[in-house]
């Protein structure tokens, strides 16, 4: 019997390659570029495991690079490790015709009841309470006629404020609006009974609200005495010369923050400051942007990398290229911090540090400023679209 769990466990670590393989991204599972700038981010690169955790040993695996199977093991959830709370997510699964399993929104890692400490969109067979579309606990789906087993279908769910809508194929199946506002949680893959296959696993954080107006510095600090020069012109924040800063008046703890960058030349450097102590130099942890590469290499980032937590974590690959136009997405809860560029997850990093107020030093969960870095005297970097929501706190006891 060990035996036998010693193998299964160890298949379900071993069922995906912990690295890219090779220069490109063709083994990356990749938004398109419309989605990206439109804000949607990939959770399931399918090169890696990288952005989830197996809670319980079942044969998770990612076949052909593209899909996440199960078919037998202890009953339990394959989930982020990163928390959200506002967003609408897509995806695509196929079940066999006797499956149970299902998609949990807004979870803790291991969920108690389905009817209270998250959202379990269902996926079953017709004769379940909770058919395919049902939020478990909640609202039974209406029925999806002529429903092919052997077939994938499409799942979207738009989880924004108290509201749970559930669409199956374009139908909508399922809407629900809690008493009580639920928070945020983590994104969970159900295996409980049967075989299931999953694929496309997109999301798009909501509610977002920008911090640039696009015509002036309105809400920023600038700091005159420092080098950098920050001008505004048609929409466009253009950062010049360095050392310098731009800093935010109002300060963020726990946020999800998007952006649009273009460094104007090769190898420049910037970064995103952010839980700064107010007033200070650039003292804050830094979301780096830096696109160069050791040996052509993506795999390789040079100087931490574009999306890299500098001094604390490098990007596990370089997405964005020079002289055009990139999108981050950057998510800070707690000690956790993960961000996408393009869409693309290259950063997913714990700060284990022990506390102190200041990041320098160790782990800051204080709210703080947010700062753009003007590097050095080659800075030429244009930002746009900047938005940022706080995240909400879970709901106690929930």
């Amino acid at each position: 019997m060990r035996i036998a769990v010693f193998l299964l466990w160890f298949v379900v670590w071993t069922g995906c390659h912990d690295v890219v393989v090779g220069d490109e991204l063709k083994n990356v599972n990749q938004v398109s570029k419309n989605d990206a700038f439109d804000g949607w981010i990939n959770l399931f690169s399918g090169d890696t495991r990288f952005g989830w955790r197996a809670v319980t040993r079942a044969n998770w695996r990612c076949d052909n690079q593209k899909e996440l199977t199960v078919s037998e093991g202890e009953a339990g959830l394959f989930r982020t490790t990163t928390q959200f709370d506002q967003f609408t997510l897509r995806l695509e699964f196929k079940a066999a015709a006797d499956t149970n399993s299902g998609v949990f929104l807004r979870t803790s890692p291991s969920p108690r009841d389905p009817a209270r400490d998250c959202y379990e969109i269902n996926i079953a067979p017709a004769s379940n309470p909770y058919p395919t579309g049902s939020i478990v606990g909640r609202v039974k789906g209406k029925p999806l006629p002529d429903f092919n087993y052997s077939a994938w279908h499409s799942m979207e769910i738009r989880c924004i404020g108290r509201a749970v809508t559930v669409l199956i194929d374009g139908m909508e199946t399922a809407t629900y609006v809690d008493p009580k506002y639920l928070g945020k949680g983590y994104i969970g893959l159900q295996f409980n009974e049967g075989p299931v296959a999953f694929r496309n696993l997109i999301l798009k954080p909501e509610g977002m609200a920008p911090m640039f107006d696009g015509k002036s510095l309105a809400g920023w600090k600038t700091y005159p005495d420092m080098k950098s020069r920050f001008l505004v012109k048609g929409g466009i924040l253009n950062v010049q010369d360095g050392p310098g800063q731009l800093e935010t008046r109002g300060s963020y703890r726990n946020f999800v923050m998007q952006l649009k960058v273009k460094t104007n030349a090769p190898g420049l450097n910037s970064g995103i400051f952010f839980r700064c102590i107010p007033g200070e130099k650039m003292n804050g942890y830094e979301s780096q942007i830096q696109n160069e590469m050791i040996a052509n290499d993506r795999m390789r980032p040079k100087d931490c990398g574009t999306g890299g937590i500098f001094r604390r974590k490098n990007a596990r690959l370089i997405v964005a290229g020079d002289q055009e136009w990139f999108i981050k997405t950057l998510i800070v809860d707690g000690p956790h911090i993960s961000t996408w560029v393009n869409g693309t997850q290259v950063c997913d990093w714990t700060d284990q540090r022990k506390a102190d107020s200041n990041p320098r030093k160790g782990l800051r969960l204080e709210g703080g400023t947010v700062m753009i870095q003007g590097h050095d005297p080659t800075t030429d970097i244009d930002f746009r679209e900047l938005m940022i929501r706080e995240i909400q706190d879970r709901w106690p006891g929930r």
